[in-house]
């Protein structure tokens, strides 16, 4: 129990009736007289001592109180040894953004990129008053950039509030703005403008080369499943095949004044533009055409067949 000291010396006050306070919220670092009594007359703004910390409380029992009443002129006695007045001071948990903005602060000014995340594992914020506009201040900095870790002093001051210092530790990771994947994508997803977002990604998930817009991305189909949250690799995406390697498909032939349509077997799959091998049922003979949409491919008009088809091949098309 904590007992609030008296302040020695005599003030003359006319009494009155007054009432004791039970039960106190303190909103400033002082108790005052008024926060033990109502109608505690001309005294009443008179400072006590100290008050609690944030989330703290005192405890002042019928003796003490009786002897501050005397003290300051306060009609009041107390009706049973059980009179007491708790006095308790409200705090706040310093928010981690107000941590992250001073502790980001100093890195950027130690040459760390403004769009850098801060980590600080293991961090326990302190209790501020409820009513102090806090200030948080980071400073002892000691930044290695190659490794990202870091050490600091954390001030925290305002009005009404003791100053509290804080020793940090943490991680600073660089992060650069790409699209990445909405929800996990299977294989096989042509990508929809709804199956991405741009968002802020720590450098170290980024391996290899990645799409940089969404622009890029929408339209391909992705060769390997992708996590939700994960930026696309080139090399997991390609253009949708629009012609399957087994499958029927149209050739076009034409030239000045010819246009011939045909049907092939694909002996590739393959994307609009891409070129393929298409075998003709007819003349037994392989030739390189183009994808030019789906199930359909140009044949152009100097194209040279590649081989004739063999048996194994006859009849793998049958």
């Amino acid at each position: 129990m904590v007992m609030l000291p008296i302040l020695v010396g005599a003030f003359a006050a006319s009494a009155q009736a007054a009432t004791l306070r039970t039960a106190t919220l303190l909103h400033a670092s002082v108790v005052h007289l008024s926060d033990l009594f109502d109608d505690a007359g001309a005294n009443a703004d008179r400072v006590l001592g100290s008050g609690p910390g944030p989330g703290g409380r005192i405890v002042v029992e019928a003796p003490q109180l009786a002897a501050i009443a005397r003290q300051f002129g306060v009609d009041w006695r107390p009706a049973s040894p059980a009179d007491r007045a708790v006095l308790e001071r409200p705090g706040r948990l310093l928010s981690r953004e107000e941590v992250v903005a001073a502790v980001k602060s100093a890195l950027v000014t130690a040459g760390a990129s403004p769009e850098c995340d801060v980590e600080l594992p293991g961090f326990a914020p302190p209790l501020v008053p409820v009513e102090a506009k806090s200030k948080t201040i980071a400073s002892a900095l000691d930044y290695d950039a190659a490794s990202g870790r870091f050490t600091a002093m954390l001030l925290v001051s305002g009005d009404s509030m003791e100053p509290i210092n804080l020793r940090l530790a943490g991680q600073v990771d660089e992060t650069i703005e790409l699209p990445v994947a909405s929800n996990r994508l299977l294989a096989g997803t042509v990508l929809r403008a709804d199956d991405l977002h741009v968002a802020r990604v720590h450098v170290a998930m980024v391996h290899g080369e990645v799409l940089r817009q969404p622009s890029e991305a929408i339209g391909l189909q992705l060769r390997h499943p992708v996590m939700a949250g994960a930026p696309i690799a080139v090399s997991d995406v390609a253009r949708p095949s629009l012609v399957l390697r087994g499958g029927n498909v149209e050739m076009q032939l034409q030239s000045p004044g010819l246009s011939v349509l045909a049907q092939g077997v694909a002996m590739d799959s393959g994307a609009i533009g891409e070129r393929i091998r298409v075998l003709n049922p007819s003349s037994r003979a392989v030739v390189e055409a183009v994808v030019i949409g789906p199930g359909e491919v140009r044949v152009e008009p100097d194209s040279i067949p590649i081989t004739a088809a063999s048996r194994g091949m006859q009849a793998w098309v049958q």
